[in-house]
């Protein structure tokens, strides 16, 4: 009888030791390191093709001049918000993996895809769910689909490539990657080991038959996809399903992308009959209030190539305790306590002794700098408790010594701003250069100290 040959993986990162340690040395966690059995079997054993080895085909090497090149054809689908993040369509022999909260809407955006496709074979295989559960779901988001949507309930992956051998669908939709198991691995579902072989099958079959492939992934409690960090650089595309579940609004969030650009986004909305894609993301973000509040400002920020408004909104008030709270929603504590630095070293206004609270509404979170100024205007806003005109935006970074920079794709954010009917917007100077200033309808401020911005605004 053969000895079992066995290993130890780290269930955070994937890394692999012959032995059980107690501390990752890759990811520096304790007490990650599960054994799991290592039987690949024979070594012609036959690979996601049951009638041909993998030890069939021989690839050579090619000059680059020499390579036949053609645009990547790709599958535009009725959702204009995956389009997108996707980089514009579905690529063929791509494989795209979707990870997200538990109850966030994973499972009925992936079937909302293959229920809308027009005439387009589709297989949707479940490890999770019974054919009746997604036969509910499926009447409920569209009761009468466009596409041939085929549902199977499997998590073996060799039978699921016999399937998929008889059916030959034009795409193939995989809940979820981690409930699949190999028969080459003896693993439990799961785990690292099984994780890494069925992702490697279904790469196999994608990149040979040229079929898209899309895997819903689980995330830990840290917010990561679950499994090993290698998932994600095997995959082509890795996007972020981002949301609260108390909220109805739900963010795409394109994290890598081979066929596009890794920071676009998409916005949904989840109603019962599924997710309604957001068009203008814009209206949302910004509440309608009837009166003019302190506290709160305006700011052009660009997610990818979109231009959105978002409301940025700050509390500052005296601190209660000894020691003054800093905290942000949305937004890096870092860069808020920058801010705050600048406010009062080039500004003179006394924030050391406050709590401040910075909040980006919308449950939106925002690295681009040009939120700055409105932070800041939204800051002294509440400390001086005079509210901002509701009609103004901003679009500016601030430097450490107080100096207003310039930001790009300026035209695209003054265009959304007038679009939306606001009346002014805050730039910096040096944006100003290449800028026609004749061709906006509205304001635009420009300024060059922040000192300039607080007197034009508060006086």
């Amino acid at each position: 009888m053969a000895k079992i040959k066995t290993a130890y993986f780290c269930q955070s990162c994937g890394f692999e030791s012959a032995k059980w340690l107690g501390k990752c040395p890759s990811c520096q966690q304790w007490n990650t390191f599960v054994e799991e059995v290592i039987d690949k079997g024979p070594k012609n054993a036959p690979d996601w093709k049951t009638s041909t080895p993998t030890t069939s085909r021989v690839n050579k090497p090619a000059k680059v001049q020499e390579i036949a090149y053609t645009e990547d054809h790709r599958l535009v689908t009725p959702d204009k918000e995956l389009n997108r993040v996707l980089g514009g369509g579905i690529v063929g022999g791509s494989l795209v993996l979707i990870g997200g909260e538990p109850g966030i809407g994973k499972s009925t955006l992936m079937l909302q895809v293959a229920l809308t496709i027009p005439k387009l074979k589709i297989l949707y295989v479940s490890g999770e769910e019974s054919e009746q559960q997604i036969k509910l779901r499926a009447e409920r988001i569209l009761p009468n689909p466009v596409s041939d949507c085929y549902i199977l309930t499997e998590t073996s992956t060799q039978n699921i490539f016999k399937q998929i051998e008889i059916l030959e669908p034009s795409l193939v939709i995989i809940d979820s990657i981690q409930t699949l198991h190999s028969a080459h691995i003896e693993s439990t579902p799961g785990s690292v080991s099984q994780v890494k072989e069925c992702t490697a099958e279904l790469l196999r079959f994608a990149k040979e038959t040229n079929t898209p492939v899309f895997l819903i992934g689980h995330i830990t409690k840290d917010g990561m996809i679950a499994g090993p960090k290698i998932l994600e650089h095997m995959v082509d595309t890795v996007l972020q399903f981002e949301g609260d579940r108390h909220h109805v609004y739900r963010i795409l969030r394109a994290i890598k992308n081979r066929f596009g650009a890794a920071s676009e986004l998409g916005i949904y909305e989840m109603q019962g009959s599924g997710l309604r894609e957001v068009s203008n993301p814009s209206e949302i973000l910004l509440s309608q209030r009837e009166e003019p509040l302190s506290g709160v400002t305006i700011s052009a920020t660009m997610e990818g190539m979109r231009p959105m408004l978002i409301e940025t909104q700050a509390l500052v008030s005296t601190s209660p305790y000894g020691t003054p709270q800093r905290s942000a929603t949305g937004f890096d504590t870092k860069r808020m306590n920058m801010l705050l630095a600048v406010l009062e070293k080039r500004c003179g206004f006394r924030l050391g002794a406050k709590d401040v609270f910075l909040n980006i509404a919308g449950g939106m979170r925002v690295e681009d700098p040009s939120i700055d100024l409105g932070l800041a205007a939204a800051i002294i806003s509440s400390h001086e408790d005079m509210p901002v005109p509701y009609k103004v935006c901003f679009a500016a970074e601030i430097g450490l010594s107080g100096e207003i920079r310039a930001v790009t794709r300026i035209e695209q954010r003054i265009a959304e701003a007038e679009k939306l009917g606001f009346e002014q917007i805050f730039i910096s100077r040096y944006n100003k250069k290449g800028l026609d200033l004749s061709k906006y309808k509205i304001e635009i401020k420009t300024v060059a100290k922040i000192e300039e911005v607080f007197s034009l605004l508060f006086g």
